[in-house]
């Protein structure tokens, strides 16, 4: 009689090449280092380059770059803000590279804001959270066009009226009062407390921009 016994040994899988994982890794820091080129050729060729500015081009690109990197491969809103702060700085470092922060200094604002407008998308559980977080996002929204505003107007792209920027204040004031309006409709005990402490503060912002845009300054 021949005994038979089972297989209990289970085959190894064979490991994957690292090259795969680290190709994204190798391309982000290529084209890091491409856009550093590209700004510094240009810079070279109109005759206005600071060699000194690559101390804070080259590095802040690369940390975009990684952070951008990581939010493809499950990084998260870490990653995200990462990748943002990165890309803030190596702007910084391109303008002074060219010596350009008294004209583009609007960006200073426009791009951070834009930062925070692109986290929308990263939605909390809890409604009140949620509608704090959608608030910050259409905030920072209005901040953006605010910013490329007071860049058209360095660059004479429009004759702005007097007191322009307090149409900004009425729009920020009625996004308060929407996310705040907006928590009515969720079962929660404090819905009503929460919703009258958001209108607050918008009605006000509200008012005293119609208030400088019909010129009552007191």
């Amino acid at each position: 009689m021949t005994t038979t016994y089972p297989q209990t040994s289970t085959q190894t899988p064979a490991p994957r090449p690292a090259g795969g994982r680290a190709a994204p890794w190798l391309a982000g820091g290529g084209f890091a280092l491409l856009a550093c080129a590209l700004v510094s050729g240009v810079a070279q060729a109109a005759h206005d380059f600071r060699w000194w500015s690559l101390f804070v081009v080259i590095p802040t690109s690369l940390i975009s770059a990684a952070g951008f990197v990581y939010l493809r491969r499950g990084g998260g809103i870490l990653a995200y803000a990462l990748g943002n702060l990165g890309l803030i700085a190596f702007a910084v470092g391109v303008m002074l590279m060219f010596g350009d922060v008294p004209r583009f200094w609007p960006l200073l604002i426009s791009l951070p804001a834009a930062a925070i407008a692109g986290s929308y998308y990263w939605r909390a559980d809890d409604p009140l959270a949620r509608s704090f977080h959608r608030t910050l996002a259409m905030l920072a929204t209005i901040a953006v066009v605010l910013g490329l505003g007071f860049l058209g107007f360095r660059f004479h792209w429009f004759e702005p009226e007097p007191r322009w920027w307090a149409w900004f204040m009425v729009a920020a004031g009625v996004v308060v009062v929407g996310n705040g309006a907006e928590l009515v409709r969720h079962r929660m005990v404090y819905r009503v407390s929460a919703a009258a402490l958001a209108a607050g503060p918008g009605i006000i912002t509200i008012l005293l921009g119609v208030r400088f845009l019909r010129g009552w300054w007191f």
